[in-house]
């Protein structure tokens, strides 16, 4: 049994190592992925920051929250379309005939999501810190803001496997992100929702970004979090646990 683990995680190993070496041959896909919400972050602080009325004083501080789902919600497409291309060249078999665990490849392409927007997000913190933001928060809620971030990533991570198994082209293998991109628009990530009309505070109130959003500026403003956590987790672990129950499902009826 514990043989076992060890080859399991040291093939997952491999398959991590496989994955973000294609990522670092090509760093136009973390460039992308950290460029554009970095461009948003610099429009809304510097062009509309100083007509939105949040109660904050420095904009920077109630924005970085959204951005960084932003960031994460748009490297996830790539994770998708790097799934898609495995699928399309067969690799997936040729893993499959060697001596090593089945879903490792698949676990790989997960890793390598988890690390590469990690690194998107950390790039955009230190953006965000030379644009003046400023947190008092502890080491404990910090380590909290990275471990709901890693839920979130996975999640939709899982969500990702679910499109570039399933697809029949790379369109439809990257197109899911998009929706899912546009969700911080409708919360409370760029403007409070109480300012929104009835209808849309309605759905801004009750969708995953909003209490994700509100749970990470809590933390990062050492502010009483409450049962915006909570409810921030329950929609991260739902979300992941049912994806990935649909993506392994998808995995071993196709590969």
């Amino acid at each position: 049994m514990q043989a076992t683990k060890k080859y399991y995680f040291s093939d997952m190993g491999v398959m991590l190592s496989r994955s973000m070496r294609h990522i670092f041959r090509s760093m136009d896909t973390i460039m992308t992925v950290t460029i554009t919400p970095i461009a948003m972050m610099l429009l809304f602080v510097y062009v509309f920051g100083g007509a939105i009325q949040t109660g904050t004083a420095n904009y920077v501080n109630y924005l970085l929250p959204g951005i960084m789902l932003i960031a994460i919600a748009s490297g996830i497409s790539y994770t998708a379309y790097r799934l898609f291309l495995d699928m399309q060249s067969g690799i997936f078999d040729r893993f499959h005939s060697m001596p090593i665990a089945r879903s490792a490849a698949l676990w790989g392409h997960v890793l390598t999501s988890l690390v590469s927007n990690a690194i998107s997000v950390m790039v955009i913190i230190l953006v965000a810190l030379i644009m003046g933001f400023r947190s008092p928060a502890g080491v404990l809620s910090w380590l909290a803001v990275a471990g709901i971030l890693a839920l979130f990533t996975l999640a939709l991570t899982w969500i990702a496997a679910i499109a570039g198994l399933s697809a029949k082209s790379m369109d439809g293998a990257t197109g899911f992100a998009y929706p899912i991109i546009f969700l911080p628009f409708i919360s409370s990530a760029f403007v409070p929702t109480a300012s929104m009309p009835k209808v849309v505070r309605a759905f801004a109130e009750n969708q995953p970004v909003t209490s994700i959003v509100d749970a990470i500026r809590a933390l990062l403003s050492n502010q009483p979090v409450g049962s915006e956590l909570w409810v921030a987790l329950a929609w991260c672990v739902g979300i992941m646990v049912v994806a990935y129950f649909f993506a392994m499902r998808i995995y071993q009826k196709r590969v």
